[in-house]
């Protein structure tokens, strides 16, 4: 594939239409061999951050109707430009929003789906009894209009592309609208042929995806809890009940993905993170990469891999073998969004010399193996123990491979 940056004319037209100033486009860094061409960081992160009490106490205030929508997203503004500044001093070049204007990590992008309802919301109360929300295909799937779009113009004008740095956008995977609920969960008279809901969800992604390449987004991360759960047993066996074919499904939603992400242009890096569950530093599943190794290093069409290896719930290093030869890079999330306790750099850089025995140490960077507040109720850390990570990954990076 030949590289080609984004097409700055876009851009800047897009821009124009929203009242933003004209954008410059940071450096990018590539992997030297690689026919992908795509741009990375040695120290980077999942995307979310703990919600300032301004958030928490804004977004109360909304639910209880003694706040608008446009107040609780001018608060929102504001702790997100607070927010920027603080990535900025520890030395984060992927800036995100931290996902402030969020609940949920994927719930808040999926419901401005047209066709998808959501249900049996309960993950408020005791960690030990919140259950996951119930998402159903009740009609015909549809991009209506631009979900992340506004969010992400709001941040490419608070970025200093002269520091290297650009805007992470992080979605959900399109696989988080099938895995849980499986057939009985897509209407049958929308969908009598599931391969036509495939379709149009992919078509719903491809349409997200085509709003944010053209408005200048060249950093895209999908993130994926179903994928890891195909590592977990009992998981496995849940899908099985449901009638999933285990042999097949992880290739099947390698395909779904590949469709969503067909029409990203060239110059766009796209990023997958796995993950077992980050509710409240609650896990939901654990197993090794090994049942899907090969289909998603080898068959995936993406460039940069956020896995798990913090504990022992995500097994060895050993499936890294299958990651291609300077094509892709694999981003080891050793240092934990869940627990306080700060890990030592001798400690992270003896786990990443065990992982380049199975995948060349250029090939391989550094972040948390989660974001810090997958859902708005966060970790049960603090806020200045999420900085002190931060700063540790970006520290070790430097260290390591000599750029962050």
């Amino acid at each position: 594939m030949t590289w080609r940056p984004p097409d700055p004319s876009t851009r800047i037209k897009v821009l124009s239409q929203v009242g933003l100033s004209t954008p410059h486009f940071a450096p990018m860094v590539f992997l030297p061999n690689s026919t992908r061409r795509f741009a990375f960081n040695r120290a980077d992160h999942v995307g979310s951050f703990l919600r300032p009490q301004a958030v928490h106490e804004s977004r109360a205030a909304f639910k209880a109707n003694s706040l608008d929508a446009a107040g609780l997203r001018q608060v929102e503004d504001a702790e997100i430009d607070s927010l920027v500044q603080q990535e900025r001093a520890v030395g984060i070049k992927s800036i995100s929003d931290g996902e402030f204007r969020r609940e949920y990590f994927h719930l808040d992008f999926i419901e401005h789906i047209q066709g998808i309802k959501i249900t049996k919301n309960t993950l408020g109360g005791e960690k030990t009894e919140a259950t996951v929300p119930t998402i159903s295909v009740v009609g015909k799937l549809e991009h209506v209009k631009p979900i992340q779009l506004a969010d992400y113009l709001f941040l490419q004008e608070r970025i200093d592309p002269s520091k290297s740095e650009i805007v992470k956008v992080a979605i959900p995977s399109p696989t988080m609208v099938h895995f849980r609920g499986g057939r009985s969960s897509i209407d049958l008279a929308a969908y009598p042929n599931l391969d036509d809901f495939f379709e149009d969800l992919a078509a719903v992604y491809r349409a997200e995806i085509k709003s944010l390449a053209e408005a200048g987004c060249t950093y895209l991360q999908l993130d994926d809890t179903n994928l890891a759960y195909l590592c977990d047993l009992k998981m496995r066996e849940a899908a099985a009940g449901r009638g999933e074919d285990l042999n097949t499904l992880p290739r099947q939603y390698a395909q779904l993905i590949n469709s969503a992400l067909r029409d990203r242009p060239a110059g766009m890096t796209v990023g997958i993170h796995l993950c077992r569950g980050n509710f409240r530093s609650r896990h939901f599943a654990e197993g090794g990469y090994e049942p899907i190794a090969q289909v998603l290093f080898q068959e995936l069409d993406v460039d940069v891999y956020f896995l798990e290896f913090d504990t022992e719930r995500a097994g060895t290093f050993e499936p890294l073998r299958f990651l291609p030869k300077g094509e892709k890079v694999v981003t080891l999330g050793l240092v934990s969004s869940k627990v306080p306790q700060l890990e030592s750099k001798d400690f992270i850089k003896a786990r990443i010399a065990e992982a380049a025995k199975f995948a060349p140490l250029e090939q391989l960077a550094l972040s948390p193996q989660c974001g810090f507040s997958s859902t708005v109720h966060g970790n049960e850390i603090t806020i200045e123990d999420q900085w002190a990570k931060m700063r540790l990954v970006h520290e070790i990076a430097q260290e390591v491979w000599g750029s962050t």
